[in-house]
């Protein structure tokens, strides 16, 4: 009886794992590769992105994640948060620097040497980890602190992956670099290969140790998914470069002066809060200074004091100066791809001060320009006489019946000129002798002038 129960567990146990073995040996030739390209600075967006491409992975127990690298570094919490996940997820997960020209610096590096498999494209380099604060100088003891941790932390990376940990150090400590053939040849990287299909092939077979254990690729001819970029990702990578964040930020500015300006327009006002809400969240990743945001506020204060108080252009060049030094020191970091292009600077700049020179130019124009409208309008005006103007009567003015005075009188039909308008009396004169007068005027002033 005994021996009966032995059996029939036994072949119970048998159908029940059948499923999972045969599973698990189909499991490499029905499980794709996933790839995701990661172009540019290293910033939150992308930091999510390949978090949940990682994530995903796991989830859907693929061959492998492919990370194609090209980027010059970024922040050291986006990239740490990144080698965090990659230390513990439980598919293999391959860094490739491609293409040909491609470059993993700085983060990079951190990222690349954290790969349970790494690789590098024909033409492209590795190195330059060498920390910076991206807010600007650092004294000598934070200096040295920040370097201390940064070494520390690539050692461990490059330890768990046998990978070269003294060049590692000399990568974070003396900024040194390396092509492909340099970093293969000091065992920094596993392998060169010219095209993602090479590498595929060539990492076949290969074992490596995840957070699950040891695991098998089987990446030879096996179809590879491409998890792109969601709408959302692209928006915020493309709002964290520093050139469109002053642009938003310039934007933002000028929505609400329109606003400001002409209450009740509600659309500058909308686009304006928007655009300002987008620089500030770009902000949050890139090292602001205080005292260029202030110069840039002043500007456009000096701008607006331009419209209003005539100062033959003085609070215009202050402005446009306030505008020029507070955008070079907005952001201030000595990574190039961290600051603003002095051509966005000198564009913005120029059409800014442009529109504030427009808008000033119009409203002298108008203070210059006669009245046509009121009572001042009225003085100069050539009226027709209704009445008799004896030495009172009406006139027609502008198309109008007025009462008019005119103290050598006048007929009806006759053209009078108003001279002057005290409430709703008009004093006129006859047109014939109102040009009598300043011909009078003009022949003398042209004796006088002969004589002299």
């Amino acid at each position: 009886m005994i021996k009966r129960l032995v059996v029939w567990f036994g072949l119970i146990g048998i159908a029940l794992t059948w499923p999972v073995v045969t599973y698990s040996r189909s499991e490499p030739a029905v499980r794709p590769v996933l790839a995701i390209k990661l172009e540019g600075v290293i910033a939150p967006s992308t930091a999510d992105y390949i978090i949940r491409a990682i994530k995903q992975a796991d989830r859907e127990v693929a061959q492998a994640l492919v990370i194609e690298l090209d980027t010059p570094g970024g922040l050291d919490l986006s990239m740490r948060s990144i080698i965090k996940e990659m230390l513990a997820a439980e598919r293999p997960i391959v860094v490739y620097v491609s293409p040909s020209g491609a470059r993993a610096a700085s983060a990079g590096v951190f990222i690349t040497l954290a790969a349970h498999v790494a690789a590098m494209a024909p033409g492209t380099n590795i190195g330059a980890a060498h920390p910076v604060n991206m807010g600007g100088e650092m004294d000598k003891e934070m200096s040295k602190k920040v370097t201390n941790d940064a070494a520390a932390y690539i050692r461990t990376i490059a330890e768990q992956r046998g990978r070269n940990v003294q060049w590692a150090e000399d990568a974070v400590r003396k900024s040194v670099s390396a092509t492909e053939k340099e970093a293969l040849k000091l065992k920094i990287i596993d392998l060169v290969a010219d095209k993602l299909d090479d590498l595929l092939v060539a990492v076949d077979g290969r074992e490596v140790t995840t957070a699950r254990g040891k695991v098998t690729l089987h990446t030879k001819g096996i179809e590879v998914t491409r998890l792109e970029m969601g709408l959302r990702d692209k928006v915020l990578k493309v709002i964290s470069d520093p050139n469109i964040a002053y642009m938003l930020l310039m934007l933002g500015l000028a929505g609400l002066y329109f606003e400001l300006s002409t209450p009740g327009a509600i659309l500058p006002g909308v686009l304006g809060g928007i655009c300002l809400i987008l620089a500030f969240y770009a902000f949050q990743t890139l090292p602001i200074s205080y005292a260029g945001l202030l110069l840039i506020l002043l500007a456009i204060i000096l701008f607006i004091a331009e419209v209003k108080v005539v100062s033959h252009g003085i609070l215009a060049v202050g402005g446009i100066a306030a505008m020029i030094l507070g955008s070079m020191m907005l952001i201030k970091s000595p990574e190039p791809f961290m600051r603003i292009s002095l051509s966005a600077i000198l564009l913005t700049t120029a059409a800014t001060a442009a529109f504030f020179g427009f808008v000033v130019t119009m409203a002298l124009r108008a203070q210059r320009q006669k009245t046509t409208t009121g009572a001042e309008g009225l003085i100069g005006q050539i009226g027709t006489v209704r009445t008799s103007l004896k030495p009172e009567g009406s006139v027609l003015v502008g198309g109008e019946l007025w009462s008019a005075h005119c103290e050598d009188g006048a007929e009806p039909g006759d053209k009078v000129r108003v001279l002057a308008v005290q409430g709703l009396m008009l004093f006129v004169s006859k047109e014939n002798e109102v040009v009598a007068v300043e011909a009078d005027a003009i022949s003398t002033q042209q004796r006088q002038g002969g004589q002299a």
